[in-house]
């Protein structure tokens, strides 16, 4: 298949594109908010007066006005403003709205708040203390979606937001690691970071003359947005329509926002258009991160080098609410990544635990990229204790066809082997450098997410076919993507058929873009839509369609898809839906796409500098739909690793602030950071999306920080066990008298 424009291509280069911070309403008014300067605090007053009287002040909001009103995609623990108390710094006080923005944030800071200080958990540990203050004490109070009709998770410690213990072979794994013949230990930390998008999460909500709410929302995932804000408002679903609006890049980040709750009651309130639009302080302030993570893993092999067993630990910062996360045991992801080895014995554990930090949500492959980072050095440095070579190594370990993952997902025909020896083959692995300079590897495995969803595909008399889906286009191009794929099916030129997202009110639900899953399921719906429509043709016109033309068994008789089109639709137009669930085809935990990166650097042992000067990224694929498209998510996907692993981090001053508040301090990559990337892809016999596509969204980001890891250790000897990389750090662990890195060799 060749390239092709993107559908929305030209809106967006011309700066036709309207974003939600773009849009007006008649009336409208602006929104902002008074927060909390402290990280945990008690609520003795709040005074209003001197906001009220600001020029254009419309309406001033606290809890005592709302009521006491909690949101979140599972656990609804997050207060829309607080009541009684404040548990990070940026917690939302008070909602004001006025005629301009400048006059709201004029009220904002108008308003005095009488606090007195708590103390203030700042980090996991200390909020796992027997004695430490509990963050929440109402929690078992709180609505919990998934288990609102069945018991709840008992919980280690008050302060544990959720968690997740799983197990696998025979049950019990510390018994094999007292036994075995070596065992290793190592423990890795990772930050808190931003997705780096910069459309800001902006929002419109306004309220016409029947009481139906419309948003206008950068959230990605616009029923579980609806559904939620009718549970917040005490309103029902029907009452609520989220717009289609322009998403200008995601990165994961988007999946949650709180702004469209308090702007609704403002709405309410003023019987008036309420917008707000945060800037980067007020995002990198009180927006949902990157868990930071702290990581131990503990792994044994046999004489020959085989893993026999494995038990990790990872406890995640979940910041003070755990609304943002979606999955019912409140980790990031399955709060632990597809690692690609076949261990027999396995133990995971992992907990999720309230801080008086910034919220921590979902970011792009959540949970994935703090176990990568600590699997992959794990692995590299296992292998050097054993003498084997890194890639015979993984080799060695690697999962086969019907093998399943730590977390006990079973991979389908895995290119592991293809994969590795391709980088093998390809890279100069093995090849001896100048001083300074050395290569290092990582193998990931990415999962292609499942899901339920469809759309709505209708053809007119003309010819032309309209697709209307509720899937967000967040930048990954999937309405390319839908026209692509139906297009192929029916024929016809892509530019014959429209696709646009509807609002929830006009299209069906769907779960939102997230999970590297939308050209899986709604593809597969956009195919099932498409077969239904081409049948219903054949069998109104009684011929067959071949190469965009209906003709009849003895090949004499033809006609267009224009000609049939027209008759067919004469009285009105033909419309099917297309559906798909990924649980009705045999698989819950869908396809995997396993990569690996070679990347190779030079450091400066004096200074600890160092330079990227090449990288090669092998992948296994599927049929590719659109390749600039794909060639694409895996360029961006490599980008946005490098800039994880060497520039983004979001540390917390002893007073629970952050201390990025710009981009001019949470630095982005630029093309200066950027080395020589190539990719080779390894054709895999089929996928589990449409024509056998594969995931390609979290493919390429994970594997870049323990490759370059492994790299610096090849070259200078030294091994990080926290990122980003930095010269900094490099160059203190090259001076250090003894690395914290130690093995345990039982």
């Amino acid at each position: 298949m060749t390239p092709e424009y993107r559908v929305e291509g030209h809106d967006k280069v011309s700066g036709r594109m309207k974003y939600t911070a773009d849009l007006q309403r008649p009336g409208m008014l602006w929104a902002a908010f008074a927060v909390s300067p402290h990280a945990h605090a008690r609520i003795r007053k709040i005074d209003t007066g001197a906001a009220k009287v600001v020029p254009g002040v419309k309406a001033v909001l606290t809890a005592s006005e709302i009521g006491l009103r909690r949101f979140g995609r599972q656990l609804f623990d997050w207060p829309i403003l607080a009541w009684e108390e404040v548990r990070f710094v940026g917690d939302r006080i008070a909602a004001v709205a006025a005629e301009t923005r400048e006059a709201a944030e004029e009220a904002a800071r108008a308003i005095r708040v009488d606090y007195e200080e708590l103390p203030a958990l700042l980090d996991p540990f200390a909020a796992l203390e027997p004695s430490a203050h509990i963050l929440h004490p109402q929690y078992d109070s709180y609505h919990f979606s998934f288990y609102a009709d069945k018991p709840r998770v008992t919980r280690p410690h008050p302060n544990v937001q959720g968690m997740r213990v799983l197990t696998k072979g025979s049950g019990d794994v510390e018994a094999i690691l007292r036994a075995a013949y070596r065992v290793f230990e190592h423990r890795f930390v990772t930050p808190r970071q931003h997705a780096g998008f910069i459309e800001p999460r902006a929002t419109l909500v306004w309220i016409d003359d029947n009481g139906i709410v419309h948003i206008h929302s950068t959230n990605k995932t616009p029923f579980s947005l609806r559904d939620q804000l009718a549970h917040v408002a005490e309103i029902p679903k029907e009452s609520i329509v989220v717009e289609p609006a322009a998403i200008g890049g995601d990165f994961g980040g988007k999946g949650i926002t709180i702004d469209e709750f308090p702007c609704y009651f403002l709405a309410r309130a003023t019987g008036r258009p309420v917008k707000y639009v945060p800037t980067y302080a007020d995002e990198l302030r009180s927006g949902s991160t990157r868990h930071r993570a702290y990581i131990t893993l503990k792994t044994a092999v046999d004489p020959q080098g085989a893993f026999v067993a494995h038990s990790s630990k990872v406890i995640f910062d979940g910041g003070a609410y755990a609304a943002a996360k979606p999955a019912p045991w409140l980790l990031p992801g399955n709060g632990y990544g597809a690692i690609p080895y076949s261990v027999p014995d396995v133990r995971l554990e992992m907990l999720s635990v309230y801080t008086n930090t910034l919220p921590a949500g979902h970011m792009r492959s959540p949970g994935d990229t703090q176990t990568f980072f600590a699997w992959e050095q794990h692995v590299s440095m296992i292998a050097e204790a054993l003498g084997c070579d890194p890639i015979e190594f993984r080799l060695q370990n690697a999962v086969r066809d019907g093998d399943t993952t730590l977390i006990g997902e079973t991979i389908r025909r895995p290119m592991v082997r293809e994969v590795l020896e391709t980088l093998r083959d390809e890279s100069g692995h093995g090849a001896v450098l100048q001083e300074g300079r050395a290569r290092g590897i990582s193998l990931i495995c990415s999962h292609t997410g499942g899901g339920t969803t469809s759309l709505v595909m209708r053809l007119s008399a003309s010819g032309g076919v309209d697709v209307v889906l509720g899937t967000p286009d967040q930048g990954a191009g999937t309405f390319t993507l839908v026209r692509r794929v139906a297009a192929a099916v029916l024929g016809i030129a892509p530019d014959r058929i429209a696709v646009r997202r509807g609002s929830t009110l006009e299209a069906r639900r769907d779960p939102g873009t997230a999970a590297s899953r939308v050209t899986h399921i709604v593809g597969r719906a956009a195919l099932d839509a498409a077969e239904r429509l081409r049948t219903e043709l054949e069998r109104r016109s009684g011929k067959t369609l071949r190469d965009g033309r209906f003709v009849d068994v003895t090949l004499s008789s033809d006609e267009s898809f224009e000609e049939v089109a027209a008759r067919a639709c004469a009285d009105e137009p033909i419309e099917v839906v297309g559906a798909f669930d990924n649980a009705d085809h045999g698989s819950s935990t869908t396809d995997f796409t396993i990569a690996a990166l070679s990347v190779e650097v030079e450091v400066d042992r004096q200074t600890g500098a160092f330079e990227l000067r090449d990288a090669l990224l092998v992948a296994d694929v599927g049929q590719i739909i659109n390749p600039i498209a794909y060639q694409g998510q895996i360029n961006g996907g490599f980008v946005f690793g490098i800039g994880g692993a060497l520039l983004e981090e979001m540390p917390i001053d002893e007073d629970g602030k952050v201390m990025t508040l710009s981009l001019g301090e949470y630095k982005l990559p630029t093309i200066m950071d950027i080395p020589k990337f190539r990719t080779i892809y390894v054709r895999a016999p089929d996928g589990d999306g449409p024509f056998g596509t594969k995931g390609a969204g979290e493919l390429s980001n994970t594997p870049v920080a323990p490759a370059i890891l492994n790299a610096v250790y090849n070259a200078v000897g030294v091994r990080l066990n926290e990122f980003p990389i930095t010269a900094e750090r490099i160059f203190m662990a090259l001076h250090a008298s003894r690395t914290e890195f130690k093995s345990n060799d039982g």
